[in-house]
C-alpha cells in the first residue's frame, strides 16, 4: 500500500496541495478527480517522487519513498506522465522494451522478451509491434506507452491523464485495460482523470480534490452523488442509473 500523509506543496505563494492524505491499495483502481488547478497532477508527482513535497510523507509498504533506492523504486512503481514526446524514432516493441530497463539495464534477456511479448499481447498490439510510433494514431501510441508500463511489472502504476485527446473507442480500451491491471493482476492503479463517468464506471475508489485540498476520499458510490459533485465542481449535476452504474449528467 502507498500512504500519503499530510502532503503539502507550494509554487511561489500559491499552495497547490494542502495537507493531502490518502491510500492507494493493491488490486484497486483509484481515480483522482477535480477541477483544473485542483492539484491532482502535483499530488501524483509527489506520490511518485517526481516532485519533492514541502511537507508531509509518502510511504510505500511502510517505508518512506525518499529512502528507496532509485533502481529498486523503479521495480515497484511505474509512472506515465501527461507529456510523452520522444524525438528518436522507435518501434512499438522498442518502446515497450524500455519498461525492462530497471531489470536488464538495456541487455534484454530471454525472460525480458517474454515479459515484453506478454505486455504487447495484453494490449492487443502484436500487429503493430514493428510499426514506428510516428506511424500510429494517438490512441495506438498511448496504448504502446501503457504496454511499456505493464512491461515494467510494478505493484503500483500511476497514469496522469492518459485519456487526453483520445476518441471514445481508445478511451474505453484504455480504461478497461486499467481495470484489468488492478483486478486481474493485483496492481494498484492510480489515474488522474477529468471524465467523471469513466471514473464512476471503472474506478473502485475516488479521491476528489478542490483548491489543493482533498474534498472527498471514498468508494465510488459515495462520491458519485449530486451534492458531493456540485460541491467539488460548483455546477449542477444529475445522477442517473445505467447498467448498474451511476452516471453523471451536467449542464
Amino acid at each position: 500500500m502507498i500512504t500519503l500523509k499530510n502532503l503539502t506543496k507550494a509554487f511561489g505563494k500559491q499552495r497547490v496541495v494542502d495537507e493531502a492524505c490518502g491510500e492507494f491499495e493493491k488490486g484497486k483502481v483509484t481515480a483522482i478527480i477535480g477541477p483544473n488547478g485542483a492539484g491532482k497532477s502535483t499530488l501524483l508527482s509527489m506520490a511518485s517522487r517526481l516532485v519533492t513535497p514541502d511537507g508531509g510523507h509518502v510511504l510505500i509498504d511502510g517505508k518512506a519513498i525518499a529512502e528507496w533506492d532509485t533502481g529498486e523504486l523503479a521495480k515497484r512503481l511505474a509512472v506515465l506522465r501527461q507529456a510523452n514526446s520522444i524525438t528518436m524514432r522507435f518501434t512499438v516493441r522498442e518502446l515497450v522494451s524500455f519498461g525492462r530497463f530497471p531489470y536488464s539495464k538495456g541487455n534484454l534477456t530471454t525472460e525480458d522478451n517474454k515479459v515484453i511479448d506478454k505486455a504487447i499481447d495484453y494490449l492487443d498490439l502484436k500487429s503493430l509491434e514493428n510499426r514506428y510510433l510516428d506511424e500510429l494514431s494517438g490512441g495506438q501510441r498511448q496504448l504502446a506507452f501503457i504496454a511499456m508500463v505493464i512491461a515494467q511489472d510494478t505493484d503500483y502504476v500511476f497514469l496522469d491523464e492518459p485519456l487526453n485527446n483520445l476518441d471514445i473507442r481508445h478511451s474505453l480500451s484504455i480504461m478497461r485495460t486499467i481495470q484489468r491491471l488492478a483486478h486481474e493482476m493485483g496492481k494498484s492503479v492510480v489515474i488522474v482523470i477529468h471524465d467523471i463517468n469513466f471514473a464512476a464506471c471503472y474506478a473502485d475508489h475516488i479521491i476528489a480534490m478542490k483548491q489543493g485540498k482533498i474534498a472527498t476520499n471514498a468508494v465510488v458510490d459515495e462520491v458519485i452523488q449530486e451534492a458531493v459533485l456540485e460541491n467539488i465542481y460548483d455546477t449542477p449535476f444529475t445522477i442517473v442509473e445505467a447498467n448498474g452504474k451511476r452516471m453523471c449528467l451536467y449542464y
